[in-house]
């Protein structure tokens, strides 16, 4: 019968190595806290309720961006905290009749959805 033995290095080297991860995925999370995720995301049949919190900064050091439906709320450079989110809805947003409003360091932001239109023609039967 043969036995090998493993060197020191290498048995501590692969026990620690799941805890590493663990320590790796913590400090990627922890680098990532500026990143804001709405609170609560509600919606309804016309609109997208989203909640933020942005302790910290004013109404005029927020921007938020709708392209289609993608909202981005950052805040600007200059303000004392740094925001940045973005999320992807799934119909598109009616800016038209959307508002947001900052009262006590919450953002609450309401899209509107944009009702599809029919591209579809009816030709007539000669």
């Amino acid at each position: 019968m043969f036995f090998a033995t493993q060197s020191p290095a290498l048995v501590q080297r692969t026990s620690l190595q799941p805890a590493s991860r663990a320590f790796e995925r913590f400090l990627v999370d922890a680098m990532q806290v500026n990143r804001q995720r709405a609170n609560n995301v509600v919606q309804d049949e016309t609109s997208y309720t989203l909640v933020f919190d942005v302790p910290g900064v004013v109404r005029e050091q927020l921007v938020i961006t709708v392209e289609d439906n993608v909202v981005r709320v950052q805040s600007k450079e200059g303000a004392p905290r740094h925001y940045a989110s973005a999320l992807e809805l799934p119909t598109d947003i009616d800016v038209g009749s959307s508002e947001a409003k900052l009262e006590h360091g919450v953002l609450t932001v309401k899209l509107g959805k944009r009702v599809p239109v029919s591209k579809s023609t009816e030709l007539p039967i000669s």
